[in-house]
């Protein structure tokens, strides 16, 4: 099992590693390697988000997840995404901005870093959506009761997320963007850049995380009818319409699983500017973390480890609020990535430790219950 789902991950682990001493030598390759170990921390809770919402796609759109979409992780958002940041920023052509990665790296870091406010922004509302629609859900499962009881009546008021998501970017527009961090220490007015990336993180959630919402509520709409009306729909010879819907609603999904991903690969490509500015390295370090922390979202679904460590969605989700409020506040301070990845490493090792308690508490009190039947069915004779 564990080979099976890790088994690429380790093939182009060894593949990265040896594509890196030959292109830089040793140096290189523990460049390569520490870039991955940070990818990995950094994504532990994406790849926990993740398979909540992968859980429920079906056998083959987990193996586009792991192929096309590794494809888009790796290629897309650790490869072109820094060129097109620096295209954009710089105003210059694609083909000008691979040169300038390749052979002008302090120049091309420079642009990295002055973009990273409106990175920063649509990153980080993304995120923050993702955070505060999970505590304004009512849920059965409650980790932070005490927390948790209060916020899922406040989420009974219409749009509160996205009120409250503006109103945190307007502070944001007013506060950190009014003295961005720039290159070399320098501070700039970024608001305006600040708002509108923002806007459209904001903007993109909505519509991605809705259309996904949408047709995944469609298709278990449409799986109960038809679950109901089976055997006449079989006698009439009508054709099953849950195929195209599931595909609707997976493709959907995916997506949002996409734009989740590339949210989440902000922090770690712009952190791993503090290691290296050199393009090809950089690639090779980031994809590799990105293809653990894809198939240990895979890995979590086949065995079921969030039913079993029921606590361990509420924490990653805690690491999403937080991720976001730290993407939001490095849009003027510098803050380090050690700092990030521990945040995330340590809500969801509490949510996993409670969620260890909570089993136990619940065997404890099944023995308890067993024992208490049989001594009964003893005292009474039978």
């Amino acid at each position: 099992m564990l080979l099976k789902t890790f088994g690429w991950s380790f093939a182009v682990t060894a593949i990265g590693l040896v594509a890196a001493v030959l292109y830089g030598g040793w140096t290189a390759f523990g460049i390569v390697a520490i870039l991955s170990v940070l990818e990995i921390s950094l994504s532990f809770d994406n790849a926990v988000v993740n398979a909540g919402i992968l859980k429920k796609m079906s056998a083959f759109w987990q193996k586009i997840f792991l192929t096309v979409g590794v494809i888009i992780a790796v290629f897309g958002m650790r490869l072109v995404f820094p060129v097109v940041i620096v295209a954009i920023s710089a105003k210059i052509g694609p083909i000008d901005a691979v040169d300038l990665a390749l052979n002008n790296k302090d120049q091309y870091q420079q642009l990295v870093t002055d973009a990273h406010p409106s990175i920063a922004a649509f990153g980080g509302m993304f995120l923050l959506m993702i955070f505060l629609d999970f505590i304004f859900e009512d849920r059965d499962i409650k980790w932070l009761s005490w927390l948790e009881r209060p916020l899922a009546k406040l989420g009974k008021v219409d749009m509160l997320s996205v009120c409250i998501a503006l109103i945190v970017l307007l502070v944001s527009s007013m506060t950190f963007a009014a003295h961005a961090h720039q290159h070399g220490g320098a501070h700039a007015d970024k608001a305006q850049t600040v708002l509108i990336s923002g806007i459209a993180g904001l903007i993109t959630y909505m519509i991605v995380g809705g259309l996904s919402g949408f047709f995944e509520d469609r298709l278990e709409d449409e799986e109960e009818r038809e679950h109901a009306q089976e055997e006449a729909a079989e006698r009439e010879g009508k054709p099953r319409s849950a195929v195209t819907l599931a595909g609707k609603a997976a493709f959907f999904m995916f997506l949002y699983l996409e734009v989740l991903d590339a949210s989440f690969s902000f922090d770690g490509v712009i952190g791993a500017f503090a290691i290296t500015n050199d393009i090809v390295l950089m690639a090779l370090g980031l994809g590799i973390g990105a293809m653990y922390v894809r198939s240990l979202t895979v890995y979590l679904v086949r065995q079921g480890t969030l039913d079993d460590y029921v606590y361990l969605e509420h924490g990653a989700h805690y690491a999403i609020g937080a991720l976001a409020v730290i993407l939001l506040v490095t849009i003027q301070y510098q803050i380090n990535e050690i700092i990030t990845g521990l945040i995330g490493v340590v809500l969801i090792g509490w949510s996993f430790w409670s969620s260890v308690r909570r089993n136990k508490a619940l065997a404890e009190a099944e023995g308890k219950a067993v024992a208490s039947d049989e001594k009964t069915e003893v005292s009474s004779g039978v």
